[in-house]
């Protein structure tokens, strides 16, 4: 076994952690107030060849692994979530299922300007009665002519207001139930396609999200993503890489918790010496920092299965798992050792525990991944 990072791995982690201690960190709490999307950010990370980072460098990606994406999202999560958040969304919802299951003729015409970092990628999954049983999606595409005929609508979808086109999932044949949901790619600007940015969110503030509206919305046949009534089965397959991205964005937030609870108890003192020297907060510390390696270790070890083309799915389930509720316990954690001040929006540990909620529900809850788990035992 060999715990080492590649060298082209450690060379990807240490430029983007050198990008987000200068460019990210310093605006993460402006961001987080004003609601702003970064778009200045996601330009810089497109001039970086980072907004196609796992993606073949004949689409305008740079050919790295898995490994090396999930490395770069920790770090740029550990800085500010809201553009982890943006970021993950666009490679692992948004590029990925045009990467794994587009012709030629699609990569070459959706997937190289996402990945040249032209436009934002998004997927339209989620709908009002379609959350964690997504087989229940009511959107429907009827073939007319050579036409898709698109009705209904998709609600917390990131990224779609800076998005060019949208993958969406709907049912192309009701008799099949969750053998009957396709994927189609729409455009954004498509007559009766409204996009609606409004929603009022406990974190993620600088993260964009929006409901989808389709109104006898019409694209071409061949925008089909994949096989007719696969579309059930793509989805899943496109769940399993994210989810070991939200595992590694869960790193990034618990380590950034880690980080300012640390050098606060080292400068807070109380009863003559710092409280780090305290049993009671040691302890603390020592306990999230034995939880942020196990967490990182169980989404490398995802990844790394990713790329050699094995199955991960429970491991993908494992981690996402253990590593969203691991950064919301640090959170909480570093709002008990900052005390008073951990409640005040001086200190970024409020944050960290708003942002690091949402990993506990997006891309598939805690309880869906007890789930998969679960099922994966025999149960």
């Amino acid at each position: 076994m060999n715990f080492d990072l590649t060298q082209d791995q450690q060379m990807i982690r240490d430029v983007v952690r050198d990008f987000v201690r200068n460019e990210i960190a310093p605006r993460a709490k402006e961001i987080d107030r004003s609601g702003q999307f970064p778009l200045d950010i996601i330009k810089k990370l497109a001039q970086m060849d980072l907004m196609g980072l796992p993606f073949p460098e004949e689409y305008g990606g740079a050919g790295a692994d898995y490994v090396s994406y999930c490395l770069a999202l920790e770090e740029i999560t550990r800085a500010c979530a809201s553009t982890g958040l943006t970021y993950e969304a666009h490679i692992s919802l948004g590029c990925m299922p045009i990467h794994l299951f587009g012709t030629r003729e699609q990569k070459e015409k959706f997937l190289t300007p996402l990945c040249r970092g032209e436009c934002m990628g998004a997927f339209g999954l989620t709908e009002p009665n379609a959350g964690s049983d997504a087989g229940g999606t009511r959107t429907t595409a009827v073939l007319e002519g050579d036409e898709w005929v698109i009705n209904g609508s998709k609600c917390f979808i990131t990224n779609a207001s800076y998005a060019r086109f949208v993958t969406i999932t709907a049912v192309t044949d009701r008799a099949k139930g969750k053998g009957g949901i396709s994927a189609i790619i729409v455009p954004t600007g498509a007559p009766g396609f409204t996009i609606r940015a409004g929603y009022e969110k406990m974190g993620l503030h600088g993260s964009n999200t929006a409901e989808l509206f389709f109104d006898n919305v019409r694209v071409p046949a061949e925008n089909l993503l994949g096989q007719l009534n696969q579309g059930f089965k793509q989805f899943l397959t496109v769940l399993d890489g994210g989810r070991v991205a939200i595992g590694a964005m869960g790193v990034g937030i618990a380590q950034a918790c880690l980080d300012a609870a640390l050098a606060y108890a080292k400068e807070r003192v109380q009863f003559g010496q710092s409280i780090s020297k305290f049993q009671a907060i040691a302890f603390k510390l020592a306990d999230m920092a034995t939880s942020i390696e196990l967490a990182r270790n169980m989404y490398l070890k995802a990844a790394w299965l990713k790329d050699q083309g094995r199955p991960y799915t429970r491991e993908a389930a494992m981690a996402k798992l253990f590593g969203s509720e691991m950064a919301t316990r640090a959170a909480l954690e570093a709002i008990q050792i900052h005390g008073g001040y951990g409640y005040m929006r001086e200190f970024p540990v409020e944050r960290y525990l708003r942002d690091a909620k949402l990993l506990e529900i997006g891309e598939g809850t805690s309880e869906i991944q007890r789930l998969v788990i679960a099922r994966s035992l025999g149960c």
